[in-house]
């Protein structure tokens, strides 16, 4: 196993969107500042525009990430990268396009240690399976679809998305993300369960109960410093943050005085 699988001191740090705190999310600057900062792995949401581009963009629109309209599937790149996806926290927009995920790969795998890559495919869309399958093409083109590297895992809200991975490329390691309480059921296919920090506070036995099923868990997204400190004493695995540097070295700190 990598060192990104394995994390700092058995406990994963995970960049949402990049260092989405201090830079636009699913922006190479944010990205950089990710690796920079020591992040074990960097967390990106993938859709497909109108011409079949894997793009890093969380929203169904445009609107709140860029100076744009409309619904990203319906925009051809071309039309995409026309815009300017540098705007962030009401200011103006600052000259940032959008990241294709071929990119964003070849950033992880350039960084000059090991980084991983945490990848959810984002559903309901009119993709459809269309866009596990163009993930895993493009995965399997840089020889990291049989998850042999530990360096890439997918994640998804939609346990139709996690069965359709699974027949794509069984060997990549599946997480299946929680808003609600999981069903008594194990999730298809998914070694991790990654439910939110609300659902952690509200619950803090499901860490354990999620535990007894064998599952390993992750929880996002761990901005606060309470939160860390109710993870780590819940012993969670993998923590999802905006703040990678400053949630890395408090974990650091945590576990050190243990």
């Amino acid at each position: 196993m990598t060192q990104a699988t394995l994390g700092r001191n058995g406990v994963r740090v995970i960049a949402h969107r990049g260092a989405s705190h201090d830079h636009p999310e699913h922006t190479l600057a944010a990205y950089r500042q990710a690796i920079a900062d020591g992040a074990d792995a960097l967390e990106c949401d993938v859709r497909l525009s109108a011409d079949g581009r894997l793009v890093c963009v969380h929203d169904r629109r445009v609107e709140r990430t860029s100076d744009g309209r409309g619904v990203v599937s319906a925009l051809t790149y071309e039309e995409l990268a026309a815009l300017d996806f540098g705007g962030w926290k009401g200011e103006p927009h600052r000259g940032a396009r959008v990241l294709l995920f071929e990119e964003l790969l070849q950033e992880a795998l350039g960084a000059g240690r090991p980084v991983g890559l945490a990848v959810e495919t984002k559903h309901p869309t009119r993709a459809g399976g269309r866009l596990e399958a163009e993930l895993v093409r493009m995965l399997r083109a840089y020889g990291l679809a049989d998850g042999a590297s530990g360096l890439v895992e997918v994640m998804s809200f939609s346990r139709n998305a996690l069965t359709r991975l699974h027949r794509l490329a069984p060997g990549l390691p599946a997480v299946y993300l929680m808003e609600r309480r999981l069903r008594p059921v194990r999730p298809p296919f998914a070694g991790h369960a990654g439910p939110g920090i609300e659902l952690v506070r509200r619950d803090p036995g499901l860490v354990a109960r999620l535990h007894a099923k064998g599952l390993r868990v992750r929880v996002w997204t761990v901005d606060e410093p309470a939160d860390v400190e109710l993870c780590l004493r819940l012993g969670v695995d993998t923590l999802i943050t905006n703040r990678p540097r400053e949630v890395r070295e408090l974990v650091s700190g945590l576990l050190a005085e243990r």
